[in-house]
């Protein structure tokens, strides 16, 4: 599944080449992935509309219209949005002023699109936790205080931090030599500290690198993100640890695969 960074990669090629240009029509090719309203009102409600701005939030990306609603994203696990596209594999492609095609793609039609009135109002977004750069290492702190949950699950629980995931959690945890096991109490604030900056600085560097393609994920052009190459323990199970040369374990941690190194994460 995308996170943080491949959505805010994504966010900030849309503001480049989207912005400012008029919905012209809308072409549903699988009606599956609109939740939000029925298709013909999803449809009637973006005709014509002009796209004044993008967000993300967490995951979320958000095309804020110029007729009073918005556009909410959730590219789950292999949402793609292409431009431009060419409408071959499209569940719906988004036809613009400038005559060229915002194709969005769904292998496996678990993404969600939504036309509402105000996004503040998504359950999602009100349950959302706050983001790694919202907040400081006191607050980090103060949050993990307490926490019994293992410390990779609670990671990726987007009601306490929202962002990070499997892929980036695994890679942040490796960095701060934690065992993704250990319970959350159990970091000393040294500990703490280290493992926030770690957070903020593994995202920012995937975002530098337009993210990872290890599934579906894509630019808004098409092409993979770069940031696979720079990965240290998520995907690499039986290859050495790039600091001891033990080789990397994987397990089932919270029903997701969990790369971690034996030795160096205690």
């Amino acid at each position: 599944m995308p996170e943080l960074p491949e959505v805010e990669t994504i966010k900030r090629e849309l503001e480049q080449v989207v912005v400012g240009k008029k919905i012209i029509d809308v072409i549903v090719n699988n009606p599956k992935v609109i939740r939000e309203p029925k298709q013909e009102d999803f449809v009637k409600g973006l005709r014509n509309a002009t796209i004044k701005n993008i967000l993300r939030k967490g995951k979320l990306l958000i095309l804020e219209l110029s007729c009073g609603k918005s556009l909410a994203i959730h590219l789950k696990m292999t949402g793609q949005l292409v431009y431009p596209g060419n409408g071959k594999t499209s569940r719906i492609s988004f036809k613009l002023s400038d005559g060229k095609l915002l194709d969005f793609n769904d292998r496996r039609l678990f993404a969600e699109l939504r036309l509402i009135d105000d996004w503040r109002n998504l359950k999602f977004i009100q349950s959302l936790g706050p983001e790694p750069f919202e907040i400081s290492a006191k607050n980090f702190k103060e949050m993990l205080a307490r926490k019994k949950t293992k410390i990779k699950p609670l990671l990726m629980d987007q009601t306490f931090i929202s962002g990070v995931g499997n892929l980036y959690a695994a890679e942040a945890l490796f960095r701060a030599k934690i065992n993704p096991m250990r319970p959350a109490s159990t970091l000393n604030d040294k500990e703490k500290d280290l493992l926030f900056k770690e957070i903020k600085d593994t995202l920012s560097e995937a975002i530098r690198y337009k993210g990872s393609s290890v599934d579906q994920y894509v630019q808004l052009t098409g092409k993979p993100g770069d940031y696979v190459k720079y990965h240290k323990a998520y995907d690499r199970e039986g290859k050495p640890c790039l600091v001891c040369a033990t080789a990397i374990k994987r397990i089932s941690l919270g029903g997701r695969g969990t790369y971690f190194c034996p030795k160096c994460q205690k």
